[in-house]
């Protein structure tokens, strides 16, 4: 009795689940961004080596989010974690205008990846609060987002330390992969 009710309750009370990865240069602020959405607060990270998962729910919809580490020698084996991935989530550093065209070549490699081919793309302009970043539009121009046709995307203003913007993009993200599912 009790297998057919925990049965019954979880086909009628369970979140839709959705896998996220996270990725981006190195220093970009992915950890802190997937502390900030998993934990509701900053907390002290080293740069990842591999990977970080944490289970974010937001709206009655749980994310699986995958923080993928960014120095160059890692995002070789970014594609070992594609597979089934909703949405994407490239986090920039607004500061950062010398890399950004090492970040358009990745983002571009993600993009043309079969195992993400169904995934929607949002882009996080992180560290807003730091004097001289750029604007989402001139990373939106840099990056040749207006071009991309194969994905639905969004590009997002943030702060990981403040949260500015993070709910927004994970909004965003939510509407896009639950009207997938319909």
């Amino acid at each position: 009795m009790g297998i057919l009710f925990s049965r019954v309750w979880r086909r009628f009370f369970s979140f839709p689940q959705f896998k996220i990865i996270l990725v981006g240069l190195d220093n970009a602020g992915k950890t802190t961004i997937l502390f900030h959405l998993h934990l509701g607060e900053v907390i002290p990270t080293q740069p990842t080596i591999g990977s970080n998962v944490e289970e974010v729910k937001h709206k009655n919809i749980q994310f699986q989010v995958w923080d993928l580490g960014g120095q160059e020698s890692l995002r070789q084996a970014w594609e070992t974690y594609y597979i089934a991935t909703a949405a994407i989530i490239v986090v920039v550093d607004s500061t950062d205008r010398a890399r950004l065209s090492i970040l358009q070549a990745e983002l571009r490699s993600l993009l043309n990846h079969q195992d993400l081919a169904q995934s929607v793309l949002l882009v996080f302009a992180n560290k807003i609060d730091i004097a001289g970043h750029m604007t989402s539009e001139e990373i939106a121009q840099s990056l040749e987002l207006q071009t991309i046709r194969s994905h639905p995307w969004q590009i997002q203003a943030c702060c990981a330390l403040t949260g500015e913007g993070l709910i927004e993009g994970i909004d965003w993200i939510a509407n896009k992969v639950t009207q997938k599912g319909n």
